[in-house]
C-alpha cells in the first residue's frame, strides 16, 4: 500500500471519528436543550396549575350568576372548589371585619364595600365590575296595576323594602326620595332575596328589588320598571381580601368575573356593564 493511500484512510478515520463526536455533542445538546424546555414547560405549567378552595362572599343578587360562574372556573380548573356564602352586603362586610375566612368579596355598593376597606381588610382597589337597577316585583299578572313607585302609596297595598342599611335598601330609599314620596312597607327584609320572597310566596303585593332578581324569579312575579330607579344605581365593586389562604385562585375567579365570558353571564342575568 503506498504512503498516499495510507494517509488518506487515516484522514478519513480522524475526520469520521470528528464528525461522529461532533453529532454526539451536538445530540446531546440537543437533548439538554429539549429537556430544559421540557423542564421549563413542566414548571411553568405547574405554577399555573391553580388548587384547593376559594371561598368568595357575595352580595345576594350575585347568587345565580356566580353560581353559573363558579361551576365554570372549577371546570377550567380541576382540582379547584368555589364555595360561596351570599347575603346582605352589610351584613357580610361585617362578618369580615371581623375575622370570618374569606377569600373574595363582592359587594352591592361601594358603601359597603369601604366598611372592608377601611378596616384594611381588601388589597388593593376594588374594582367596579357590575351595575344593577331597580325594578318593582309584584304578582304575577299585576292584578293591582301597579304602574309606578307612587302606586306604591296606596294603602291596601302591602310592599317590602330591603333594610336601609343593604344596598338594596339604601337605593330604594335614594329612589323614594328624589320622588318626595311617602312609602310605609309592612316589613324592611335582610337582603333582596328576602323582600323578594315576600311576594313569590304572596306575603306582599309587591317589593323594590334588583331588575336581575325578578328576572331570576321567572314567572313568578312581574317586573315594573319606574324612572326614579335610574337616580338609584348601584354600582358592584370586587377585591381580594387581605387574608385570603389562596390568592391566587382568588385573583383567577376576579378575573373569570371580568372576563368577556363572565360579563356575558352577567349580563344575561340583568345586570348592567361597569
Amino acid at each position: 500500500m503506498t504512503r498516499s493511500v495510507r494517509r488518506t484512510r487515516r484522514m478519513l478515520k480522524v475526520t469520521g471519528a470528528g464528525a461522529a463526536a461532533l453529532l454526539a455533542l451536538s445530540a446531546c445538546s440537543s437533548s439538554d436543550s429539549d429537556s430544559a424546555g421540557s423542564d421549563s414547560s413542566a414548571s411553568a405549567s405547574a405554577s399555573d396549575k391553580l388548587s384547593g378552595e376559594v371561598t368568595v362572599f357575595a352580595a345576594a343578587s350575585l347568587k345565580e350568576s356566580f353560581t353559573t360562574l363558579g361551576k365554570e372556573f372549577e371546570k377550567e380548573h380541576p382540582g379547584t372548589k368555589v364555595t360561596f356564602s351570599f347575603g346582605g352586603s352589610d351584613a357580610l362586610a361585617a362578618s369580615i371585619t371581623g375575622g370570618a375566612p374569606a377569600d373574595v368579596f363582592a359587594s352591592a355598593s361601594p358603601k359597603t364595600m369601604k366598611i372592608v376597606t377601611d378596616a384594611g381588610d381588601a388589597t388593593g382597589t376594588p374594582a367596579t365590575f357590575v351595575r344593577n337597577q331597580l325594578e318593582i316585583a309584584t304578582l304575577p299578572g299585576n292584578p293591582d296595576k301597579i304602574a309606578s313607585l307612587k302606586d306604591l302609596t296606596e294603602s291596601d297595598l302591602k310592599v317590602v323594602l330591603c333594610d336601609k342599611t343593604v344596598p338594596c335598601g339604601a337605593a330604594a330609599q335614594k329612589a323614594v326620595d328624589a320622588s318626595k314620596l311617602k312609602l310605609t312597607p309592612v316589613s324592611y327584609e335582610e337582603d333582596v332575596k328576602s323582600a323578594l320572597n315576600k311576594v313569590v310566596l304572596k306575603e306582599a303585593d309587591a317589593a323594590v328589588v334588583y331588575k336581575t332578581d325578578v328576572k331570576a324569579a321567572g314567572d313568578t312575579v312581574e317586573g315594573v320598571e319606574f324612572p326614579e330607579s335610574a337616580d338609584a344605581i348601584n354600582d358592584y365593586p370586587i377585591t381580594v381580601l387581605k387574608e385570603s389562604q389562596n390568592t391566587e385562585a382568588a385573583k383567577a375567579f376576579i378575573a373569570l368575573v371580568q372576563s368577556p365570558e363572565g360579563q356575558k353571564v352577567l349580563s344575561e342575568a340583568g345586570f348592567l356593564q361597569p
